[in-house]
Parts: C-alpha cells; structure tokens; sequence
C-alpha cells in the first residue's frame, strides 16, 4: 500500500485505461466522501456502484449510479440503474456481470501489517477480488476513526494499491425517536422471540422498536446482515450470550456504537456470502428474522422494494433471511409493518399486490393490530387473519368484499 497526496491519487485515477470504468465504492454510512471526490475530479465519466448510498454523491452528467440496493443518495436520481439481487448473489454478480475497475474502500489505519474494513465488509472482498483478477485498481481512504473489526474485513496491506490518510469522524444516521405504533408493533414482535433465539432484524424503526422491546430475554444471539445501536443495548442489559458472537456483515449507528465494536472480540464482520447464505443462515439456531415491508396482500406476499412502481430499495437480505429462517429449526420468518401508512395515507394491506413480490412465505404478519399465523396455515385461514388481525379496521370490509372477488371464503 502507498501513500499518496490527493493531487498524486487524482493523477493515478486518470490513467485508468477504461473509458468508462466501474468504481465500487463503500457504502451505507462508510463511503470514504473524499477519496471518491478525487475519484469524481479525475474521471470524467464513470459507473459508480454502491449499496445503501446515503446523500452526499456525485451528482452530475458523466456519472452512473448502480445498485442492487436503492439508498437516499440514488433514490429517484435520473438514469439509476436498478439490477434486482438477493443480497448473497450481489459477489456473484460483481464476479461475473458488472466485473469493477476501481475498488474504493474506507478502512483503519494499518495494524501489524493489515487494515480493517470497519464498519462496512458487506460485498466489498468480492469486489476486491474481481477486480484483481482483471488488474483493477484497490484504493483506501485510511482513518483513524474507523474502527478495527474482526472477521472477513481484515486486509494485508499488499491486497491495496494506493491510499489516501484522511482524519474525519464516520457518518451516523439521524436518530429518529420510535413512535406509538412503532413501539406497539415492536412489543407484539418481541413476545414471538424466546430466549435463547437468534436474532435478524433489518433496518427501520420497527426493528428498532422490537430490539428495545427484547432486553428482558436472557441468551440471545445475533446473526444479520447489519445491527445498529439496539444490538449494543442488549449487550449492555445481559440479553446477549457472551459465548456467541455478534455477526453481521456491515454495522451503523452512533460513534458510541463505532467506539463498543473497535477491536471487540465478540464481533465479527463477515463477508456477504457467509452472512446472507440461506444454508449457513439455516444452521444458526432458532433463527428469528424480523423484516418489513411497504405492503402485504391477502395471498400472505410482501413488498419491501416498490412505491407505485418504482424503485424504493430492493431485495437487499430479506429474501435470504425468509428462507434461512424457515430452515432453521424453531425458527421464524416475520414481516412487521404499520397497518397504515401515514405519509401516502393508504393502507398497506391490499387485496394484492400490483407489483413485485419481494417475498413470501412467512410465518407471521404482524402491525399494531395483531399477529397473523401466516405458516401451517390455509391460504384461506391466511387471509382471514391477515385482514382481521394486520389490516387497519377501517379497511377489512373492502379487503373482505375484494378477497371473497380473489376466491378466499372470507366470512
């Protein structure tokens, strides 16, 4: 690895020989914002893919934005280019479809001859290796606010090419205090998670409400493709068995939560295939996956990726987790969301859904309302609950009138 000046990385980023080349940058809230603005200064045109893109990218003529995972900073920006992906296939895509020229990564300052990844391991050693079996390019934004995490992240020094030393403190998502409903819905949650349960949650208040709502129970693991702050509050109330470790793929949240994983030796950061693997997810026990969708329909389908039509976010892990956590033994697939949505004040309960299927075949459906036993259950028996125990009351007698037009024998 070699250290280089700005001005000195912007000269070795102009001569990449491709005309438009493929960055693969990190993403969530570990995108190294100034490195890629060296990279935006000398490239004038490129593809810059990320997943989770937070605000704050290039934006203008030149660039193209790709991702199986739609973030705030891609949300809605003109030409986005949306490649559909469970989020364990996402390497293999890399590998194989939108093979990477340039590989930016935000990393520790280097330790005994390796860097760490941080916050942020995810999909990026795959990236990292298609791109050396093309003869791309590896560049990092050293920092030491970056923590040091174990696991697949671990990188000797030879695997980078270039870096750029850059001191700033790593981004945080704006907390976001849980509503009434959220809290509710987080409550109804938590009593179908026992002790001794593996925990997946995705991101959102509702997951958020339900690890704040899980502090009473006593030998829980994690295994999840990310965890945040409530991850850190169970540790803290003695939820956690201190025996597992917390495994994800990628972490956010407060500097304090950044501050508890640096050189923590109960968490480990793995890459994307090992994570999200539904076999691997599968043999984790009494694996409980909490996920949440934009809407469900009477068929016990949910839809996490699409507002009217377009894209919103994506497959992301869902998908892997759903079917991992059907195969775990004792464990469970959840989907939980609000039985209204507030700001498009519609129901998100439908008769059925008019776009993609994200996925299906859970176990429970849960809202502020109640919980429907989706699994071991008629698709008849499905929809009865569904519509009397996860839609809003206002809206059951149409979804009544709309399921018995689909063929459900709804009373």
């Amino acid at each position: 690895m070699r250290v280089l000046s700005e001005e000195q990385l912007g000269a070795v980023l102009a001569g990449v020989p491709t005309p438009v080349p493929r960055v693969v940058v990190s993403g969530n809230f570990a995108t190294p914002a100034r490195a890629l603005a060296v990279v935006d200064a000398a490239l004038a045109e490129y593809r810059l893919f990320a997943l989770n893109a937070q605000d704050g990218l290039p934006d203008r003529p030149g660039v193209v934005l790709e991702t199986p995972f739609v973030g705030p900073g891609m949300r809605g920006r003109a030409g986005l280019r949306y490649f559909p992906s469970r989020l364990s296939l996402v390497p293999q895509l890399l590998k194989q479809a939108l093979p990477p020229d340039v590989v930016l990564v935000h990393t520790s300052v280097p330790v005994g001859g390796v860097v760490s990844l941080g916050t942020e391991v995810n999909i990026l050693p795959a990236a990292i290796e298609a791109a050396r079996a093309r003869g791309g390019l590896v560049l990092a934004q050293v920092n030491p606010h970056m923590p040091f995490t174990h696991g697949d992240g671990v990188l000797p020094l030879d695997e980078i090419d270039y870096a750029l030393e850059v001191e700033e403190p790593l981004r945080s998502p704006v907390p976001r205090p849980l509503g009434g409903t959220a809290r509710e819905i987080g409550e109804r949650v938590a009593g179908l998670v026992a002790d001794g349960a593996t925990l997946q949650l995705g991101i959102g208040g509702i997951p958020d409400a339900t690890l704040a709502a899980l502090t009473g129970r006593r030998g829980l693991a994690v295994w999840s493709e990310m965890f945040s702050d409530g991850v850190l509050a169970l540790d803290r109330a003695g939820a956690l068995d201190p025996a597992e470790p917390v495994t994800a793929s990628f972490v956010f949240g407060s500097a304090e939560l950044y501050e508890w994983v640096d050189r923590n030796p109960r968490v480990r950061l793995l890459r994307t295939e090992k994570t999200n693997d539904p076999a691997v997810i599968a043999r984790q026990r009494r694996l409980v996956s909490v996920n949440s969708a934009l809407e469900v329909d009477l068929y016990a389908q949910a839809n996490a990726s699409r507002v009217r039509g377009a894209i919103h976010s994506g497959f992301g892990g869902q998908t892997d987790f759903v079917v991992g956590a059907l195969h775990s033994p004792g464990g469970r697939a959840i989907i939980a969301l609000p039985s209204w949505h507030p700001k498009a004040d519609v129901s998100t309960v439908v008769p059925r859904l008019a776009g993609p299927v994200t996925s299906f075949q859970h176990s429970f459906f849960v809202s502020e309302q109640g919980v429907a036993a989706i699994w071991g259950h008629d698709a008849g028996d499905q929809a009865r609950q569904i519509v009397e125990r996860v839609a809003h009351p206002d809206t059951r007698a149409e979804l009544r009138e709309r399921g018995r037009e689909l063929g459900f024998a709804l009373p």
